[in-house]
């Protein structure tokens, strides 16, 4: 890519700071980027921040008189070999389909005889608008091209299209436009002039409608005396950022949770137990459902007897005997049910041999979908988590993600296995 002139037109949106990791990578591979940075655009990244990683000047207003003495607009737009405009909100679509050009972006933007690849991102109701539909497709219509919006959680807690690609994936499409090595086929389907599909809103933002979600997330405590009792470090926070995401997804969600400390999701009915045979009771009483997610780090085993009060040393030195009993195992016991849902996903949290224990656990409990995760590298309670989906098909590795980005990542995946 050395020589080649990229002009980055950075619109109004929270997605502009990953306009920033974009322009690292163009300079990464040896290309030349100068920015336009929009009003709106202003309000989240700083023409000083753009500057640094561009190593050029930014333009912000098509008002500055050192410049448009010379017809700057003009030249800014001719002297690129490509004109991206990242992030493409739909206000900013919708002056570039009209033909308005009312401030610097737009007006080079109409000046202009290079290609131009247009990165829409947007909450997924803008984005499915019938509006923004007829924008994209005039747009494409007229020679832009239009890069497919990722889909997943939003900002504003909503699911669906509408999320800007990650800067890997623009570039990748960069490339693809400029005949440089960084083309590949799925950039090149990403940039298809085919038109938008006008889909009904609900198929995408809601792609749980209908169905219920039944999750079980934290620990259990099984108590030895009125003080005492064996439990585990789960924190819960993967299995409600799962509800949450369900939730979102449109799904009615009913969340079983041992003893954690964490707010109930917006939309999400919980049902609070402490030990696994109430969990185990909870989750009978809950069914029929659609999906069984277990992520629930459930006591293996229980105290045979309980003491009515508190076990007390008695200066012998000796430790007090403790009989354990297996507890029931939910899992295995829902893979076997006459109500079994239509998918049932468990949970490995493993210290060793991570894959080798998930196959195994996948054929003994009778699950669809084993989720595997590596305590030792991501402990317990922590904020991120990197999970291996296993099923009778394979193994996907996701990337280590935050928890809630995992989250809606599984949802997602969980939505098309039902679709």
């Amino acid at each position: 890519m050395t020589g080649k002139r990229i002009l980055l037109i950075v619109g109004g949106g929270i997605a502009a700071y990953k306009a920033c990791e974009l322009v690292r990578l163009i300079r990464k591979n040896e290309a030349e980027v100068t920015c336009v940075l929009t009003d709106g655009g202003a309000h989240f990244v700083t023409a000083m921040t753009l500057a640094a990683l561009s190593e050029n000047p930014v333009h912000t207003t098509l008002w500055d008189l050192k410049n448009e003495v010379e017809m700057g607009h003009i030249q800014l737009s001719r002297a690129a070999d490509l004109v991206v405009v990242c992030p493409a909100t739909a206000d900013l679509m919708a002056r570039m389909a009209a033909g308005i050009a009312d401030d610097l972006a737009t007006t080079l933007l109409l000046a202009t005889d290079k290609p131009v690849l247009a990165v829409p991102a947007m909450n997924v109701r803008m984005w499915q608008h019938a509006a923004t539909v007829r924008n994209v497709a005039t747009l494409r219509a007229s020679g832009v091209s239009v890069l497919e919006p990722d889909e997943g959680m939003m900002a504003c807690g909503e699911y669906g299209p509408g999320r800007l690609p990650e800067p890997d994936a623009v570039w990748a499409a960069i490339g693809g436009m400029l005949g440089a090595g960084a083309s590949t086929d799925s950039a090149r389907a990403a940039v298809s002039r085919s038109p938008v599909r006008a889909e009904p809103v609900e198929a995408h933002s809601h792609p749980l409608s209908g169905k219920h979600v039944l999750i079980t997330a934290g620990p259990t405590h099984e108590p030895i005396d009125p003080v005492r009792y064996i439990a585990n470090r789960s924190s819960g926070k993967q299995g409600f950022a799962i509800a949450a995401a369900a939730a979102r997804a449109g799904a009615k969600v009913t969340l079983v949770a041992g003893p954690v400390n964490l707010d109930t999701p917006q939309g999400v009915r919980r049902i609070d137990v402490e030990t696994a045979r109430e969990m185990a009771a909870a989750v009978d009483a809950a069914l029929p459902a659609d999906v069984a997610i277990m992520v629930a780090a459930v006591a293996d085993w229980r105290s045979a007897d309980q003491s009515a009060q508190k076990i007390k040393k008695d200066g012998s030195g000796q430790v007090p005997p403790l009989q354990l009993v297996e507890n029931p195992d939910i899992l295995a016991t829902l893979g076997r049910s006459d109500h079994r849902p239509t998918l049932v996903v468990g949970f490995a949290a493993e210290t060793n041999d991570l894959l080798t224990h998930a196959h195994a656990k996948l054929a003994r409990k009778g699950a669809d979908w084993i989720v595997a995760n590596d305590v030792v590298t991501h402990k317990m309670g922590g904020e991120v988590n990197a999970l291996h989906i296993v099923s009778a098909h394979g193994i996907e590795s996701l990337p280590e993600m935050s928890k809630d980005a995992a989250a809606a990542a599984l949802v997602k995946r969980i939505a098309d296995a039902l679709a």
